[in-house]
């Protein structure tokens, strides 16, 4: 049997190289995402950590409410301080990450409001408000990083918060995780399958976003069938067992000393 001649010839084949920037930017962006979410599995001990959910909680919106109320800017300071020594405790690498959120909306807040500050001289009107979005934004923050969003959920439910309300924030958090790790896949297996260069890579972006809505929709669906079948009648059922230990004896009591400073000043 005669061989082609074709198959005789050596495969000299070279892709041409593409910019990948766009997906790897887009892969990033979506573990950045999910980082945040899955953050809550890492058992982190400290003192911060011991803190009941509830008492941190109910503690971060007596500030915010207080913090918003005071015109002194000698409170906004000593809520300035409180927050910076509670976020001190943490770990680096977690400063790191808080500091580069909280900083985020002050600096667009302060060159929205720098025309102000410099023809009408609204120093000091200017400074509070830029203050009490850092604080609000940095205690904000400092809840999230160091409570499980599990947690978060249970704690809504004690404080009477609506049942559906709860349900969806839980569902809404779960949801974006799981159609997150698997629009990651699709990316990678994207990655893997396009040699050379390509024009459609966002064409099949917008491919994936369709298909993540199509299981989105199928997810649901199921979701309400495996609801309906369990009998779920639309009440969020919360098992918690409240003890008050003394690192929230602790924690309550500063927030009380908070409290007090507000009517002094």
């Amino acid at each position: 049997m005669e061989i082609k001649e074709w198959l005789l010839k050596k495969d000299t084949y070279e892709p041409v190289e593409d910019n990948e920037n766009f997906l790897d930017k887009t892969i990033v962006g979506i573990m950045t995402i999910l980082s945040k979410i899955k953050r809550e599995t890492n058992s982190i001990d400290g003192f911060i950590y011991r803190i009941n959910p509830i008492v941190k909680l109910i503690s971060m919106i007596v500030l915010i409410l207080f913090l918003a109320l005071s015109n002194d800017i000698s409170f906004v300071y000593c809520i300035l301080a409180y927050s910076l020594i509670y976020m001190c405790i943490l770990d680096g690498y977690i400063i790191k990450k808080i500091l580069s959120v909280s900083l985020i909306l002050p600096l667009v807040t302060l060159i929205i409001l720098l025309p102000s500050i410099v023809f009408m001289g609204n120093y000091q009107a200017s400074m509070l408000l830029i203050l009490k979005i850092f604080i609000n934004v940095l205690l904000i923050n400092i809840l999230s990083y160091t409570t499980k969003w599990s947690d978060i959920t249970k704690s809504l439910k004690v404080l009477f918060i609506p049942d559906t309300f709860i349900l969806i924030f839980d569902i809404t958090i779960k949801y974006i995780y799981v159609l997150g790790d698997l629009s990651l896949k699709m990316l990678y297996a994207l990655k893997l399958k396009t040699i050379g260069k390509s024009l459609e890579k966002r064409n099949s972006i917008l491919r994936i976003i369709g298909n993540l809505f199509l299981k989105s929709k199928t997810m649901g669906d199921q979701l309400y069938l495996a609801m309906e079948c369990r009998g779920f009648t639309g009440e969020y059922i919360v098992c918690l067992k409240f003890r008050f230990t003394l690192a929230d004896t602790i924690y309550t009591f500063i927030t009380i000393i908070m409290i007090v400073i507000f009517f002094v000043v």
